[in-house]
């Protein structure tokens, strides 16, 4: 083999090398990206507890309750069909309310109260986050139908 034929065998060889790498930091970070929940499939068990993940829905309303002397709230996050109790250490968004739409980051503890690190609510009147959107579409469309009797 010539000497440039060694320098392209080389350059072939690293920039393989450095593709696979690529992959490999791309594929590790999928694996550990967190995935957007709905209240209804933390309760059907899709989440296991410890794993981060997002929850998403509505504020309910009368559920926010602060502890005196500290930064601690509790809240209920639901869409419609099923509810998520919250629990959150920190300074809220300005634009935190009941009856809002919020998104949450986070862990679910054993006794299955979502402990969430960051609080994010809607940023105008208009906004929903198409995953919060979708999800408190198809509960209000069951809150739409009559109750069915046995």
């Amino acid at each position: 083999m010539t000497p440039a034929q060694k320098r392209r065998m080389y350059m072939v060889v690293g920039i393989v090398a450095g593709v696979g790498v690529s992959v490999a930091f791309a594929l590790q970070a999928f694996k550990s990206s967190i995935g957007f929940k709905a209240p209804t499939e933390v309760v059907a068990g899709a989440v296991h507890e410890g794993k981060r993940f997002q929850l998403g829905g509505m504020v309910k309303k009368g559920s926010v309750q602060r502890t005196d002397g500290t930064l601690e709230i509790h809240f209920v996050v639901t869409d419609f069909q099923n509810e998520v109790p919250v629990v959150y250490n920190g300074v809220l968004p300005d634009l935190f309310k009941e009856n809002s739409g919020v998104t949450t980051n986070g862990r679910l503890n054993a006794q299955g109260v979502f402990v969430a690190d960051e609080v994010l609510a809607k940023h105008d009147e208009n906004y929903m986050p198409p995953a919060v959107g979708k999800a408190l579409k198809k509960g209000e469309s069951r809150l739409d139908q009559p109750a069915q009797t046995p």
